[in-house]
This record gives structure tokens, sequence and C-alpha cells, in this order.
């Protein structure tokens, strides 16, 4: 054998022997799962039930910490930019791992190329909500005040670029209206302006809004999927309702940044796997109006090819309606 190629499979075993021992001791200390949003929003609340459950499977606490900012990619880019050792995670989701490529010409990030990723924890129908307190009762009455009052108008978002802002985006362009758009360090604070009435309306995610739902303080016009929410059955679909192509359902996924050990990326998949899993945590999600992943879903490889073709669907809508930030 030629030294150099024995050189190079020494060095292969080498890197293949500290990855296991890296992955049969981790994790020995605290990790910390970075959500790049304010606290309270969607991306939050499904990373707070993911990290519970895993830090019991994992033996070690899973930490939360919110780091807002520029639409999510604040603290995406720190976790880009992380030590690649498991102990520092990302709660992405589509609008920081898949419309920051066509919103952010400087995006310091590829969320394609520059992390490794973990397990899609779920799918979140989008809807549109108005104060209890609103004389809007139905969607039929938002698109016909939309339209009469145009900028007069004005919703709150997560910020430029989260799932929320795409899907007022998204219906701007199929009513041809252009509302006053205002953006907020999360959907969280976003959803208290409006129940404070500083807002007209927001988009959001079933899983940020079902409790203030439930509660009386938001009424729910329209879900932008194909079927009901079971958990939510009295708002209509967007075919119901009249929109037929107002269709839109977020996501959020664990993520990792690229180098971390393939056997560390293995240990916290299986880690969320087992809190998808678990029968509390599934009804729990289901309450909140969330589409669970199936189990081919919950692999790596399908969390990428997602990224992959979220990408490819959003950008050229984002370029078409001329949205872009500097960053």
């Amino acid at each position: 054998m030629r030294p150099l190629v024995r050189s190079i499979l020494l060095s292969a075993a080498l890197i293949a022997g500290i990855s296991a021992s890296q992955a049969q001791n981790y994790p020995d200390r605290t990790v910390t799962l970075i959500v790049p949003f304010a606290a309270g929003g969607t991306t939050d609340i499904v990373a707070r039930l993911m990290a519970n459950h895993m830090s019991k499977t994992l033996g070690q606490q899973i930490v939360v910490e919110n780091i807002a900012g520029a639409g999510g990619t604040t603290g995406v880019t720190r976790v880009a930019k992380a030590t690649a050792d498991g102990y520092t995670l990302l709660m992405g989701n589509l609008g920081t791992q898949a419309a920051s490529v066509g919103l952010y010409p400087n995006l310091a990030y590829d969320p394609r190329k520059d992390f490794e990723f973990i397990m899609n924890t779920g799918g979140t129908p989008m809807l549109v909500v108005v104060n209890a307190k609103s004389d809007i009762k139905d969607f039929k009455q938002f698109m016909e005040y939309v339209k009469k009052n145009g900028e007069k108008v004005n919703y709150g978002t997560g910020g430029v670029g989260a799932t929320s802002h795409l899907t007022c985006l998204f219906l701007d362009s199929l009513l041809g209206v252009k509302p006053t758009h205002v953006p907020y360090r999360g959907s969280g604070p976003a959803l208290v302006a409006l129940m404070g009435g500083e807002l007209d309306y927001v988009c959001d995610q079933t899983v940020g809004v079902a409790a203030q739902i439930k509660g009386g303080q938001v009424r729910g016009l329209v879900v932008a999927v194909p079927d009901r929410v079971p958990s939510m059955k009295d708002i209509p679909t967007s075919k119901e309702a009249g929109l037929a192509d107002f269709q839109v359902s977020g996501w959020n996924a664990m993520f990792a940044p690229k180098g971390t050990p393939k056997p560390v990326v293995d240990k916290l998949n299986e880690a969320a796997r087992a809190a998808m899993k678990d029968e509390t945590i599934r009804s729990r999600m289901l309450d909140l109006g969330m589409s669970l992943p199936s189990d081919a879903e919950m692999t790596s490889e399908s969390l990428q090819k997602l990224v992959a073709s979220e990408v490819d669907k959003w950008v050229p809508i984002i370029k078409k309606a001329g949205v872009t930030v500097g960053n």
C-alpha cells in the first residue's frame, strides 16, 4: 500500500473513531437550542415541546434560547457559525431555511449547505385571524374590507421573511392589494399587538394562535389548507371561503451546524423521533393544529429534500413580488 493512501486511510479511521467516541459520550453537558424569534411564537412553542422531551431521552438539559432579529436570520447565522459539536442547535422554519434565500441578497448562510439536517418536527397550517372584537366576522367580509381600504389596513408578522410574512404576502398577491406590513421580532409580539387593537389582522400558524382562538381573544377567519383542522373545525378552509388558491402550510425543523459528526446527528434524530412518537407530545401538537410527520418524513434525508424543494418554491414567488431586504 502506498504511504499516501495508507496515511489517508489511517486519518479517516481516526476521524471515524473520534466521531464514534463523541457520539457515545454525547451529550455530557447542557445543549442550547436556538429559536430565532421572540418567545411565545409558533417556532418557540414547538421548540420547547421538543426540548423538554429530548432532554429526558438524552440525559442532559436542552435549553431554549431566543435570539430574534432580521426575520430570524440573526439567530440562524449564530448557529451556522457555532462550533459543530452538537451543543448548539437550531429550530428553524420555512422563513429562515427557505424564503430567506430570496429575501436577503447578502444572506450570511445557505440553508441547503451550511447545516446538518436533524428532523422535521411537523407542518403547521396557516390561517388569518382578527381581534375577537373586530366587526369582520368572516373571510368574505375580510376580503371586501381589505380591497376597499388598501394601505389603510395593517397586518403584523413575525418579521420580514417569517412564515407569517410570506403567508400575508401571498394573500396580498392573490387579492391584488397592498396593505401596510408591520413587522415584529416574532409572531408572539404581533399576536399581542393584534389583541391590543393595534393591528387589523395577522397571518399565523395554527400553533401560535390556537390558545387565543379557544380563549375567545381572536377570531379565526380561514385556514389555508385543503381540509379543516380537527382542533379548529369551525374555521372554514380557503376553498370553502372563496379563495381556493390560498394554500400555505408552514413547518419547523431542527438543524445543527455543518460538520457536526454524523453519529451525533443520528443520536439527536433518535431523540427527536422519540419525542414525536410520545402520545402526550403528539396529542399536544395535534391539539395545536399541527400535522405530524410520517416515519419516512422523520429522516435527515427527508428534511434535506424538504428544504431544497421549499427554496425552489418560494424564491420565485418572492422575486415576483419584488420583496428584498438589505442585510
